[in-house]
């Protein structure tokens, strides 16, 4: 085992390949981004308070302080008393399993074709062009996954959850009060159906499908409002309990959403007949606005 105390700026080179990667760090910021080298590379441009212990043991690659543990995370949510902050940025073999756990840091993850497990308590979690499967847990910081096309699960309290150019098979998001914002591509060529599941107690949901869209639909509030762009969708309900039913396409992709005081709206992508920069109609100003897709939702309605 290869062991480094760092208590001051440093750019470390482990030798030996690399497998796993496990940081957790207290405050600053933690940076991680695949390569196709088979080594690693570790840069600490900032650290105060205890040293970061950097350790080599096989083909796994740790950095962490000595007293704080993976599954006591929680216990460091009052940070006031430790006075800590380090900017941590790893590259590894994108092939890498990478576990990062943050108090009151920020996370970006990106470029990874491994399994990707993070952990956050207030700080921002950022997931980038990840392809295999992820795992992000959140106390109150925000979660944010983009270009992510392997199988995705985020669990929050009360941090917003924002997906983008979502792509993967498989996404599975839970919050109490956070807000979540879906923005989904359409599945690549191939590709097993997607199968969507939210859940909220008291957040709101927002889901762009793409268009055309091919899934079961089942999305239910039991006192929030409900907004859909689907004219193939029915919306039940009137007082109270309102849902969102009915099949897309050949119904193949599976979308289930369920919160309980917080709003749903389903909108949908436009497809590639609707061209942003289409030139105006030579009919009159006023053709434009005629010709706009009437399902389409008035902007400005959910955000």
């Amino acid at each position: 085992m290869t062991e480094w105390s760092v208590t001051e700026p440093v750019k470390l080179a482990p030798a030996d390949p690399v497998t796993r990667l496990r940081v957790r760090v207290v405050g600053g910021a933690v940076n991680v981004v695949g390569t196709e080298e088979s080594t690693a590379r570790v840069e600490i441009a900032e650290i105060e308070g205890p040293p970061l212990i950097v350790t080599q043991e096989g083909s796994t690659l740790t950095v962490t302080y000595e007293d704080l543990h993976w599954k006591g995370l929680l216990k460091w949510i009052d940070t006031r008393s430790h006075k800590r902050r380090a900017v941590v940025s790893v590259a590894v073999p994108a092939g890498a399993e990478v576990e990062v756990g943050a108090v009151t840091a920020d996370t970006v993850v990106s470029g990874l074709r491994g399994r990707t497990e993070v952990r956050g308590v207030t700080g921002s979690t950022t997931l980038l062009g990840l392809s295999g499967p992820v795992r992000a847990e959140s106390v109150s910081g925000a979660l944010e996954a983009q270009s992510v096309t392997g199988a995705l699960r985020v669990v929050s309290v009360t941090g917003d959850v924002t997906v983008i150019e979502g792509s993967g098979s498989a996404v599975r998001a839970e919050t109490v009060s956070g807000d979540m914002v879906l923005d989904l591509d359409p599945a690549p060529a191939g590709a097993p159906p997607a199968d969507i599941r939210l859940t909220s107690v008291s957040g709101e949901v927002a889901i762009r499908l793409p268009h055309p869209a091919d899934a079961r639909v089942e999305a239910s509030t039991t006192s929030g409002a409900v907004s859909n762009a689907f004219e193939d969708l029915r919306v039940g309900g009137e007082w109270g309990a309102k849902s969102i039913t009915g099949t897309l396409g050949e119904g193949s992709g599976t979308l289930r959403a369920t919160t309980v005081s917080g709003s749903i709206a389903l909108l949908r992508r436009p497809d590639s007949a609707d061209a942003p920069d289409a030139p105006e109609d030579p009919g009159g100003p006023g053709a434009a606005g005629a010709s706009a897709d009437p399902s389409a939702p008035a902007p400005g309605k959910v955000l």
